[in-house]
């Protein structure tokens, strides 16, 4: 894996976007990862780790999260920036086509980049979101992002940690270690936090915890084949609105993952063997 960085414009000047590749083979398909809205590139290691055997994955950091620049202006951490940014680093890649995998935000960016007319994206892999994001489960991520919680070791930031994503499921205590390893920055009293700018909940805030946020116009406009997966008791993405992505828009394939929350971790090797066998196809 190697960490690069490039240099995008935003509306009030240009900021800092740090990406991570793993090569793969020459000439290999390229696949973008494009995490949650708390959280940060290195949430993909163990899926690209397997996916480089046959594919470039690349997975940046948005803006405000990871090693990448906290933006001047909070309003401007919108799904608007973030696709311009994916957009920048898809030139950087210097490539025509792209498979795109986006948890959560993630999804939602992914999204928003297959609606656009001649866009480059082969194939689509939605995470656990959808064009219905219900507001049950916005509310509760609202209880914490935008939070800034100090923490006097890595064992305090881990255990947070767990209780912010108990949808992953039962995952290995290594796996929620190496988490809590690539969540955390060093604040300047010494103490530990969450390495994302809290202002990313600003936009956020604004109204969407009250309410259904609707994106079926994006949604139906894209036509590359495109793999939804869901976790089985997500608060996110409803199991009946999953459904309906199997018979509108790009008439998705939809997957559940039981005993599985908001969102699959992409961790384990049914999860992973899940986005590979689509990709491959």
């Amino acid at each position: 894996m190697i960490e690069r960085s490039l240099h995008c414009l935003d509306r009030h000047g240009f900021h800092r976007l740090v990406y991570y590749e793993w090569a793969g083979p020459q000439r290999a398909p390229t696949v973008l990862c494009l995490h949650g809205l708390t959280r940060n590139g290195r949430d993909f290691d163990v899926l690209a780790e397997t996916l480089s055997a046959e594919f470039r994955v690349v997975a940046p950091d948005f803006p405000g999260r990871g090693k990448s620049d906290w933006l001047v202006d909070p309003h401007d951490y919108l799904t608007e920036t973030y696709a311009a940014d994916v957009a920048a680093l898809i030139a950087r890649l210097d490539v025509e086509r792209v498979d795109i995998v986006g948890t959560s935000m993630g999804g939602i960016v992914g999204m928003a980049l297959a609606a656009q007319p001649k866009n480059p994206i082969r194939k689509l892999v939605i995470n656990d979101v959808g064009p219905l994001v219900a507001k049950a489960g916005l509310k509760r991520i609202r209880r914490y992002v935008g939070l800034d919680p100090s923490f006097n070791d890595l064992a305090e930031l881990e255990k947070t940690l767990r209780w912010i994503f108990v949808g992953f499921g039962k995952l290995p205590d290594s796996t929620w270690r190496r988490m809590a390893e690539q969540s955390v920055r060093t604040k300047p009293n010494g103490k530990l936090g969450f390495n994302y700018d809290p202002k990313i909940a600003v936009p956020f805030k604004q109204g969407w915890f009250v309410r259904d946020v609707v994106l079926w116009n994006l949604y139906d406009a894209i036509a590359c084949p495109t793999l939804v997966l869901r976790g089985a008791d997500s608060d996110i993405l409803r199991r009946v609105d999953g459904e309906a992505m199997t018979r509108r828009g790009p008439r998705a394939k939809l997957v559940e993952f039981a005993d599985i929350g908001h969102a699959p971790s992409l961790t384990t090797p049914d999860q992973i063997a899940c986005v590979r066998d689509f990709l491959r196809g």
